[in-house]
């Protein structure tokens, strides 16, 4: 939580054919222990799917979770519909089995930060309150 008490509102969501979701449910639930609101949205999602709960759900920030090997389709396409839909507020970052060039390249892209194989949870936690604009200050939270 944050000094005035609304959490960080976070979507972790499956992106596209990847039927592997272990990884998405633990950092879901890193987050939520770190006190953030965290709403999973299940495998086998679409991009306008993903972007559709977010907004929904007043989201500041969408984790995305890609082993499928589509993460230079997928994560362009979640910041166009974002672009489209006039909340580029809410920051975009993700993990998987990305190669570290694509993963230089999606952050030029416009995603905030790609967590390798191996990230922590704490790590992934604490960037999440260092870097997601407060609900309600407007800024990253206080780590």
């Amino acid at each position: 939580m944050t000094a005035t008490g609304a959490p960080i509102r976070v979507v972790v969501a499956k992106v596209g054919l990847d039927g592997h979701d272990r990884g998405a449910k633990v950092v879901a639930r890193a987050l939520r222990d770190a006190g953030m609101e965290v709403v999973y949205t299940g495998l086998h999602n679409s991009p306008e799917q993903v972007v559709a709960t977010a907004l929904a759900e007043d989201a500041d920030a969408i984790g995305l979770s890609i082993l499928s090997g589509a993460h230079m389709t997928l994560f362009p396409r979640v910041l166009k519909l974002l672009d489209e839909n006039d909340a580029r507020d809410i920051v975009v970052f993700g993990g998987g089995i990305i190669p570290d060039e694509d993963a230089a390249q999606l952050r030029e892209a416009g995603v905030a930060q790609i967590f390798g194989p191996g990230a922590s949870t704490q790590v992934i936690a604490e960037w999440v309150r260092g870097h997601v604009p407060s609900p309600d200050q407007g800024s990253p939270a206080a780590v």
